[in-house]
């Protein structure tokens, strides 16, 4: 006799939801990729998750909303290189040996891609490198050569040095789809190191992007007319829009008259000029013959000049920002499109911050909040929507990634991860300090060497080599860093606390070199 339907199907159907249940499981297992993001020189005010007055970043924007934002994210040390090698090891600039540009780093010591590499993961860079040695720990490495160029770059692909054309931020895109696509082992988890050249002084925009914001007035920041009271070494910096911008090589006046001059820089400004094709020069003369002609006309001094370099400054970068935000947009419809976007944590930051002419300034390097903090967000699939409010830094991005990996956190990495934040876990007994030192000193910008510590609401900083100046900051009255409190009555106990707890962090990081300047 034939047994009922109902006895057949059950089997069946147990299997199918066993497969079913088997498959999910599987599928739940599967190592997480990453990409990791990274523009050079990119400021927080310039993207519009974090403030939307200057300009609309609706591509980085998206990792915001879909993701987390974190509100208070600094690094270690603001200039590219040493930032770099501090992400890359999870260690200060002490112990991973690149203090300063002029250094040389150490690619046999241990880094987060070199561990990711031995736990079964493809790793992969492409873009800006900046760290004097080849790249070590990557599968597959496709870098410029120093800095980068903007049109027509040379790149190093795995150690052969190859040409480019076209501009830098759409190229580094396209190598990194590539590679994605078509270059990497399907089978593994990858994670690929996107970096950028752009936003890097002296934010060439792309030939598109070029008429973009040109109408457009900026107020100038409260502070662009700083006088440095109280504060020395802010006053010795060689990094002003007013005094120390270029008019050739950072702004583009290379004019064919050859009637404007502009200093040391001035050739190098018109070199970059003759690396663009024929082609790439009339669209560039477009619009820039233009602005020389109209610069000549007004023939500008004192406030009107400085104010112009200002506005021609932002205009300049914030296309460049354009480029970049563009080519994000891209490559989250390329991870969307290949069924890659759910199982891949995206990350966004830059190497430091960046001075949008606040005290004046462009550039980085100082431990004011323009060029410590840096943006941060990242879209973990199935972690935290919203924002994350403790203090991390770019020392704590390798433990984080290998903690998302299942790869054990050394114990001699400085930083911590910040997983259990992103997957919106409470944490208790978070950091409450953080510990900063520069180091390039004497050089470009002559910024002077310091050290210090952040709290929530304080700031000491410690200017050392050639100067004995410290600092002190109220951020909650004084968030602009305008005044200098250190010395003044009534802050003995504070700076007291606030020395001791600088010097427990130089203790637990190991930076006793540093120590010695303390009094």
């Amino acid at each position: 006799m034939e047994k009922p339907l109902s006895f057949i199907a059950v089997p069946v159907l147990a299997i199918s939801a066993s497969s079913l249940l088997s498959c999910t499981l599987k599928e739940e297992k599967r190592p997480m990729n990453i990409l990791y993001i990274m523009s050079d020189d990119h400021s927080y005010q310039t993207i519009s998750a974090y403030n939307d007055q200057l300009i609309k970043t609706p591509n980085i924007d998206r990792i915001a909303q879909e993701g987390a934002r974190f509100t208070n994210s600094f690094v270690a040390n603001s200039i590219s290189g040493p930032s770099r090698a501090c992400m890359l090891t999870g260690k200060h600039s002490h112990a991973n040996g690149f203090t300063d540009n002029s250094s040389t780093f150490d690619g046999s010591q241990q880094t987060y891609p070199k561990l990711l590499q031995k736990a079964g993961y493809e790793t992969a860079i492409i873009g800006k490198w900046h760290l004097t040695s080849a790249p070590t720990g990557f599968d597959y490495s496709e870098i410029l050569v120093g800095q980068g160029d903007y049109y027509n770059a040379p790149f190093i692909k795995n150690g052969e040095r190859i040409k480019s054309e076209g501009y830098v931020t759409d190229v580094i895109t396209d190598k990194a789809i590539d590679w994605m696509e078509n270059k990497r082992d399907k089978d593994k988890p990858f994670c690929l190191l996107l970096h950028h050249k752009a936003p890097h002084r002296t934010w060439m925009p792309d030939l598109q992007d070029l008429e973009l914001f040109s109408d457009r007035e900026f107020k100038l920041p409260d502070n662009f007319y700083d006088t440095y009271e109280g504060r020395q070494a802010a006053a010795e910096q060689e990094m002003s829009i007013i005094k120390d911008m270029d008019l050739v090589y950072d702004l583009k006046l290379a004019d064919k008259e050859n009637e404007i001059h502009s200093g040391a820089l001035e050739q190098a400004g018109r070199n970059m000029y003759n690396l663009m094709t024929p082609e790439q020069r009339v669209a560039w003369d477009k619009h820039y013959d233009r602005v020389i002609a109209d610069f000549k006309e007004a023939n500008l001094s004192g406030k009107s000049l400085a104010e112009w370099k200002y506005r021609q400054y932002m205009r300049d970068y914030l296309r460049v920002i354009h480029s970049v935000d563009r080519n994000i947009g891209r490559v989250l419809q390329y991870l969307e499109n290949a069924g890659l976007l759910e199982n891949t944590m995206i990350v966004y930051t830059s190497d430091q911050g960046f001075y949008m002419g606040e005290h004046g300034w462009f550039d980085k390097r100082f431990m004011y909040e323009e060029s410590f903090r840096t943006p941060l967000l990242i879209r973990l699939p199935g972690g935290k929507k919203g924002d994350i409010e403790q203090m991390v830094q770019n020392i704590d991005y390798g433990p984080t990634i290998l903690d998302l990996a299942g790869v054990p956190v050394p114990s001699d990495m400085h930083g911590v991860s910040f997983l259990p934040l992103l997957r919106g876990e409470k944490v208790d007994n978070w950091r409450t300090a953080l510990y900063y030192h520069f180091y390039e000193y004497p050089a470009e910008h002559a910024v002077k060497r310091h050290y210090g510590i952040r709290t929530e609401r304080y700031k000491l900083i410690h200017f050392y080599n050639d100067i004995d100046s410290w600092e002190l900051f109220d951020l909650q009255n004084d968030p602009s860093e305008m005044h200098n409190i250190y010395g003044q009555p009534g802050t003995e106990q504070l700076v007291a606390e606030l020395k001791e707890k600088l010097v427990g962090l130089q203790k637990l990081y190991g930076d006793f070199n540093a120590m010695k300047y303390n009094n």
